[in-house]
């Protein structure tokens, strides 16, 4: 159990990370324009991907097999790091803009 609520958490993270970082795939800096919301969405689906290969290798390790899934499996999982990316994208897209007003 305690695998499953790390690998959670960590997946939490890593979806909020493109909207919370300005470093381009968190390790260039953006330079002087900042952070595009493209190379935000490019970063986002890359650390969807990193993260399935981490779940996977998880899963082999413990079970030590991966059992095959559908495409279902893979879109209810992309819809769930796409849920778990939304306090990062609220922050950088909306209250962010407050606080700077204030």
């Amino acid at each position: 159990m305690l695998p499953a609520l790390s690998l959670i958490l960590v997946a939490v993270v890593a979806a909020n990370l493109p909207w919370l970082s300005d470093r381009v795939l968190l390790v260039r800096p953006a330079g002087e324009q900042g952070k595009k919301a493209w190379w935000r969405w490019l970063e986002w689906l890359l650390l969807y991907f990193v993260i399935g290969g981490l779940a996977l290798g998880l899963e082999n390790k413990l079970n030590g097999e991966v059992y095959p899934q559908g495409w279902e499996f893979y879109a209810v999982t992309l819809c769930l790091f796409l849920v778990f990316a939304l306090p990062g994208f609220i922050y950088r897209y909306e209250f962010k803009h407050l606080l700077e007003r204030r």
